[in-house]
């Protein structure tokens, strides 16, 4: 028995999984995890050059996976992703939502172009590709891990809509886990602090700026420095798996304690 339930924590066996944001940081990290926990994988992300190396790590650990590729903000890409992932393998037992932008702005300097691009990536097509998914996690019984933020449990000035755009996936996730816990479907989201990704980069940070924000890391978290990719990736894959599946409706901070804070 206690074999048994070593196995449960850490196997994702022949569950077929669809992640998105699979070409860089949370999304690629949980994408090879999974693989060689076991998963057979369906892929989404944005640079098909990196998703194509992320597939070869996959493949790397047993599991050859789907891509499909594509901007999620397109409802047609949305449709085809969810119809190549089910006419492929059959089913879906898991969706991991982790497609997401950061955007540097406040109340001043937010424009409605900046925030509808925000919102579009980081809630609609979380809802537009959930939405489509549930009939058939419904028939599986599966699962939801969308990645959300400690900016969707915290407020931080200066990312306006990016801390907006992840508390309304924090409120999502509790919402759609009542809506589908009678259907044995559980909803659970990761909520982050600073993980070394090229997220922060991209959002428009130069290298100084980057390093001196990695750097406030060991006091603006408990435990004295940023996160891993790995180490997101790995609760991702606990939420997903037979060992929480009496876990739903939950917004686990991965954090470095950064969410129990209170600078004085």
């Amino acid at each position: 028995m206690a074999t048994e339930d070593a196995f449960k924590v850490t196997s994702l066996r022949d569950k077929v999984a669809l992640i998105t944001g699979a070409s860089s940081g949370i999304g690629a990290a949980t994408s090879v995890l999974f693989a060689k926990l076991g998963a057979r994988l369906a892929l989404n992300g944005r640079d098909v050059e990196n998703l194509a190396d992320v597939a070869r790590q996959c493949a790397d650990r047993g599991a050859e996976p789907l891509l499909v590729p594509g901007d999620l903000t397109d409802d047609e890409t949305v449709r085809k992703t969810v119809e190549r992932t089910v006419a492929h393998f059959g089913r879906l037992d898991v969706l991991v939502n982790s497609a997401g932008i950061l955007a540097m702005g406040s109340i001043e300097t937010t424009d409605l172009e900046q925030y509808d691009k925000v919102m579009n990536v980081n809630v609609r097509s979380v809802y537009h590709l959930t939405h489509l998914c549930v009939p058939h996690l419904i028939r599986t019984k599966g699962s939801i891990v969308s990645v959300s933020s400690v900016n969707g449990q915290r407020s931080f000035p200066g990312v306006l809509a990016y801390c907006m755009s992840k508390s309304a996936i924090d409120q999502f996730t509790r919402c759609v886990a009542l809506e589908l816990a009678s259907k044995q479907v559980r909803v659970n989201s990761v909520c982050p602090g600073v993980i070394i990704t090229e997220v922060h980069k991209r959002a428009g940070l130069d290298a100084d700026e980057y390093a001196k924000f990695l750097e406030r890391c060991k006091t603006t978290h408990a435990l004295g420095r940023p996160g891993e990719a790995d180490e997101v990736a790995h609760a991702i894959a606990f939420l997903a798996s037979d060992a929480a599946t009496f876990i739903t409706g939950v917004n686990l901070p991965v954090d470095g304690g950064r969410h129990a804070m209170c600078p004085r």
